[in-house]
């Protein structure tokens, strides 16, 4: 297991390498830079200045086209000194050297509109996106689980078929179309207003006390978890279902039931185990759906300062430092969860021999 840890660690780093790459290929041929964005700013707004113009801090990647159309009446001088201010003074392979060197050291540049690091602004908002996901991951667990179980038992029954409806509808509607008819429904849209709009907090959140602070947070990610774990139950609940069904049809199963066991005893002292390990491989998954897909629209529709809302602002905005920074972290996020989920096979499971796997 432990030649396995290793090998998988490794493969991370050309992993993320061939992605920065190919990201930075696709940014060389895209239009409309910060470069370009700040010459037009400057162009309409009539400034001379440099400080007026836009970026701040250090460019790693763009489009290094020397002719802007909006760079015509502009004097070579103040062009050459916006060039300079985002990094773009530099040839392409060289702004990729210092991409990669900074990676390495977790160093990814400077906001080009902010005016903060990169680092320092994920920072910041990295608990909001936190406690989106592990909230909304926590409740469709703590929901589907039990329901795939007792669907399981059930399965054929009336109990099985009216559940399925509500799964099926629940997965078949987009997060986003879910979370604007709360929108219009809950938070004032046409109809009640019971819910805050947008916000993860109150503007008087610090002046509260500290049950007051915990019923205004909760009343704020009321409706965002809502809309985030609505269409997640299906996929988890079938697959829960599926995996114990299985189990439930195998012979030690009817072994156990021969020798009088109890249900509850056959199903949570031999099944459970067995029937467990499929769900935990699904794990890393569906944290990366509920914080890839589902915080990144949600954090959006309701205005919540997290990393997803920070990546939509940098995709506007061409704001290229925060866009290869975010893809970096999610990157490795996802490849070091994918590898606790194999680690996790490995210590329920004994059978699982990774090592003699890659051997065969």
């Amino acid at each position: 297991m432990t030649i396995y840890i290793f090998k998988r660690l490794l493969l991370i780093i050309p992993t993320l390498f061939l992605i920065i790459l190919v990201n930075f290929l696709v940014i060389q041929i895209a239009p409309g830079g910060p470069v370009e964005q700040a010459v037009e700013r400057a162009k309409y707004s009539g400034v001379s200045e440099l400080g007026s113009v836009g970026g701040l801090g250090p460019a790693i990647s763009s489009n290094n086209n020397s002719s802007y159309e909006g760079a015509r009446g502009m004097s070579p001088q103040m062009l050459a000194q916006i060039k300079t201010q985002y990094g773009f003074d530099h040839s392409t392979s060289e702004r990729f050297w210092i991409m990669l060197k900074g990676y390495a050291q977790f160093d990814f540049g400077t906001s080009f509109f902010k005016g903060k690091a990169v680092l320092e602004l994920m920072k910041e908002r990295f608990p909001v996106t936190l406690s989106l996901g592990l909230w909304g991951t926590l409740i469709i667990y703590l929901i589907s689980i039990p329901l795939g179980i007792r669907k399981a038992q059930q399965h054929g029954a009336a109990f099985d078929h009216w559940t399925a409806f509500f799964l099926v509808l629940g997965y078949a509607v987009p997060v986003f179309i879910f979370a604007i008819l709360l929108i219009v429904f809950f938070s004032g849209g046409s109809y009640l207003q019971w819910f805050p709009l947008q916000g993860l907090v109150s503007d008087n959140f610090d002046q509260l006390s500290l049950f007051n602070k915990i019923k205004d947070y909760m009343w704020h990610m009321t409706l965002p978890l809502i809309a985030m774990t609505a269409g997640g139950f299906a996929k988890l609940t079938y697959l829960t279902k599926f995996s114990f069904l299985e189990e439930l049809n195998k012979p030690y199963v009817l072994a156990a039931r021969a020798k009088g066991l109890t249900a509850n005893r056959v199903l949570y002292g031999h099944v459970f185990r067995n029937a467990i390990l499929v769900i935990i491989a699904g794990l890393p998954d569906a944290l990366l759906a509920v914080f890839l897909v589902g915080n990144f629209l949600i954090e959006i529709i309701f205005n919540l300062n997290g990393i997803g809302l920070l990546g939509f602002e940098a995709i506007q905005q061409r704001d290229y430092p925060v866009i290869f920074g975010t893809l970096f972290i999610y990157t490795l996020v996802g490849m070091l969860l994918r590898l606790i989920s194999d680690v996790l096979y490995r210590l329920i499971d004994s059978r699982i021999d990774f090592d003699q796997r890659e051997s065969i």
